[in-house]
């Protein structure tokens, strides 16, 4: 009885990464440009954020005054970004309590400080999953908010940048998606807000990764040249040896 429980447990573990493996082979995520060395395009994303973002997602795990690291001054903060706290030492909260969007949209909008991270998946980054599907709504009659998407299925929330995307429509046969409205950026514009906003999101999982890479960086220049000395010394000592 046991061996066969063993034997079962030890066929699911092979499988296991197989089905995984099949079940996302369908998802297909275009790659997201990489800003986080861009701090104009990161200030533009949170700039995005705020505006668009903001009134339903929080990303409360981020204060405000952590984005002086983006380049900004606290004053910029206070004047251009803060709509839904007093104090520029406070999280960035969404401005609805909690109980009025569960009674709105039948459940809480998450909150998406650690969004990009908890989208990573073996089919890409996280980033990737974010840039494709702001890119992937279209309009969808039978929905409730009329909007869908073709990443994210029967997904819950509206488009909130159709104004600037435009209306896209999915084609069933093709499965591919037209612009059939133009919003007010063209094609190429659009992806730039988008991945800016992405970039955004991800500084925002992780806002000290630059400075633990810089570190890192640092650290392993260290090593180097301490090898390089201590290889040195090396040499050094073991020439008197020999000669002994």
């Amino acid at each position: 009885m046991r061996a066969n429980v063993v034997k079962r447990l030890l066929l699911a573990l092979l499988v296991a990464p197989t089905l995984a493996s099949a079940a996302g082979a369908a998802l297909h995520l275009d790659r997201a440009p990489d800003v986080q060395g861009d701090k104009a395009a990161l200030q533009n994303g949170a700039r995005l954020f705020v505006n668009y973002c903001l009134n339903c997602h929080g990303a409360s795990f981020v204060r405000y005054n952590r984005m002086t690291e983006l380049g900004l001054t606290e004053e910029q903060i206070r004047d251009n970004l803060m709509f839904t706290a007093d104090k520029v030492g406070e999280p960035m909260r969404v401005a609805a309590r909690s109980t009025d969007q569960k009674q709105w949209f039948g459940a809480a909008p998450p909150d998406l400080s650690l969004v990009a991270r908890a989208r990573a998946s073996g089919d890409g980054s996280g980033a990737d999953w974010l840039y494709t599907y702001l890119r992937s709504f279209y309009r969808d009659p039978q929905r409730p908010t009329g909007w869908n998407n073709t990443i994210f299925p029967n997904v819950g929330m509206p488009h909130a940048l159709w104004q600037l995307q435009g209306e896209q429509v999915l084609d069933h046969e093709s499965n591919h998606l037209q612009l059939a409205t133009p919003g007010e950026l063209s094609t190429t514009d659009y992806d730039k807000q988008v991945a800016d906003l992405v970039g955004f999101l991800v500084w925002a999982g992780e806002p000290a990764a630059g400075f633990r890479r810089t570190l890192g960086y640092g650290v392993l220049a260290f090593l180097l040249v301490l090898f390089a000395v201590s290889y040195a010394l090396k040499k050094e000592f073991w020439k008197d040896v020999k000669k002994n």
